[in-house]
């Protein structure tokens, strides 16, 4: 019988913080690049596209490595709406973890914008329309206010687990239990 799991993989640590960096980083940039005009501006999206795609393959990654390693569980003592609240809002944050840069995507497609990453044009996933641009770049903005909120949330749940409950589930996240 396998020793029950008390951390996440030094791998599933790294691509979470790795990408809780750059999806701070991506939100501050997204909100720098909308709400000013100034000379920073060209320069913040061209930042801000590939660093989105970068994150969309970071997320697959992400995917793979927690379906195929054993993750810690909650703690037994922990309600069950607590738990379940738990694994909704994981999963509201891999969702908007996905939806974000293929609406990014989506969006530059529709507005007849080139996406590069490394050099490459990255082919277009939306036709180009206008109309559709409008929408997309309105979800874009309004799922990135909900990431932005759910990223909250969730380091709010880890400082209570941390600080308040000091229970094993902030260690998990932090080093090797």
């Amino acid at each position: 019988m396998k020793p029950a799991v008390t951390s996440f993989s030094p791998l599933a640590r790294l691509l979470h913080w790795l990408m809780a960096l750059l999806i701070l980083a991506m939100l501050f940039i997204g909100v720098g690049m909308v709400s000013s005009l100034s000379p920073w501006q060209s320069q913040l999206v061209a930042l801000h596209k590939p660093l989105g795609l970068v994150l969309l393959g970071l997320l697959a990654l992400r995917i793979v490595v927690r379906l195929r390693q054993p993750i810690p569980a909650l703690p037994a003592d922990m309600p069950a709406w607590q738990q379940r609240l738990a694994q909704l809002s994981h999963v509201l944050l891999y969702l908007l973890m996905l939806a974000l840069p293929l609406l990014g995507w989506a969006m530059q497609g529709a507005g007849g914008y080139p996406l590069v990453l490394g050099g490459w044009v990255v082919p277009a996933i939306a036709p180009r329309d206008a109309d559709l641009y409008a929408l997309l770049r309105a979800a874009h903005g309004y799922l990135a206010y909900g990431l932005f909120a759910c990223v909250l949330l969730h380091l709010a749940a880890g400082l209570f687990h941390g600080l308040i409950r000091r229970d094993a589930v902030l260690a998990s996240m932090l080093r090797k239990t």
